[in-house]
């Protein structure tokens, strides 16, 4: 074991997982801790929110969240099994929980995958698909938008972090982020995950399996949408020996994604995504949570593309794709 984990060994007595062999730290990213547990019949994984993250600014968060996660993946898990880590036990008052351990050998990080160049269309279209399929299933239900009134979480963890933040630090987009985050905090149309990325998505046999959903909450689908979109622009600029790839799949993800996304009209929830896709853009480089892979030269691409697309948003994504290809394709340095 690392450090104090006296809370984490109560838990797993209070969780009825006791006895175990070993404890070890895992990187748990700057939101919570993650340890991996060893078992005599079986290897899990536990995780503990934490109430102040671990970023250069002062973020904080409630850890309440970490019950939004396990809920979650418990409704997801209803759908299909395959597409979450099952629930093993959970220690509310202590905002840890207990679930199922895949090994990357047989589940690899997709943005472990995409970082190495494997970008795959195939599997992209999977998780677009897989994520139309939740949020249909989820959407119009009154009962889901009580369940998940999650506006306190998702507000300190996403709309004032990412939207609010970017647009305290850039006056001229500023008016129209703000319009975008207040219509974001008033939606309810269907279940967010909140929190669709590379890094919270393992490429499973059957599928893509998701992690990370401790910012989910009962609001517009299109978040996750252009939250997922918007690591495939940016790791484009990352590596642009891999743009082509990354263009396949971004396109092969919104294809699946409309394809299943029948509960309103595909122009409005389109619109929407662009416009949080392109304020995504800006508050990935300044946000609360800066992305950590681009140089100075790629944030002041990145920051003109997405004033550009602030500007005039597009109607488009697959618009918003080819305009940033071609940026590339020009780019000097």
């Amino acid at each position: 074991m690392t450090g104090d984990n006296s809370d984490v060994t109560a838990s797993l007595d209070t969780m009825h997982l006791l006895p175990v062999d070993t404890i070890d730290a895992l990187s748990g990213g700057i939101s919570c801790d993650v340890y991996k547990v060893t078992a005599p019949a079986r290897t899990f994984v536990v995780k503990r929110a934490l109430s102040k993250l671990r970023v250069a600014a002062d973020w904080r968060a409630p850890a309440e969240r970490s019950h939004a996660e396990v809920a979650w993946m418990r409704l997801v898990g209803g759908i299909n099994p395959d597409w979450v880590p099952q629930i093993l036990g959970e220690d509310r008052p202590r905002h840890i929980f207990a679930m199922e351990h895949f090994p990357p050998e047989t589940h690899p990080v997709w943005k472990t995958e995409l970082a190495s160049g494997r970008a795959d269309p195939a599997f992209a279209a999977l998780v677009g698909a897989t994520l139309a399929r939740i949020h249909s299933e989820t959407a119009g239900r009154d009962d889901f938008a009580r369940q998940f009134a999650n506006g306190v979480q998702f507000h300190a963890l996403r709309v004032d972090a990412y939207l609010l933040f970017a647009a305290a630090r850039h006056p001229d987009v500023a008016p129209v982020i703000r319009t975008m985050a207040k219509s974001l905090a008033a939606a309810r149309i269907a279940l967010m995950h909140g929190n669709v990325g590379p890094n919270n998505i393992l490429i499973g046999p059957e599928g893509p399996v998701f992690l990370g959903a401790e910012t989910s909450c009962y609001g517009d689908p299109a978040f996750d949408l252009a939250f997922c979109l918007n690591h495939l622009l940016l790791k484009a600029v990352w590596h642009r020996e891999f743009a082509p790839a990354y263009a396949a799949c971004f396109s092969a993800f919104i294809d699946a994604y409309f394809a299943d996304a029948r509960w309103e009209a595909r122009h409005g929830l389109e619109r929407r995504t662009a416009s949080l896709l392109s304020a995504f853009l800006l508050a990935r480089i300044d946000g609360k949570s800066p992305v950590d892979y681009l140089t100075d030269a790629d944030q002041t691409f990145v920051r003109a593309l997405a004033k550009e697309f602030l500007a005039d948003i597009p109607s488009h994504l697959q618009y918003m794709q080819d305009r940033w290809t071609e940026a590339l394709s020009s780019r000097q340095i």
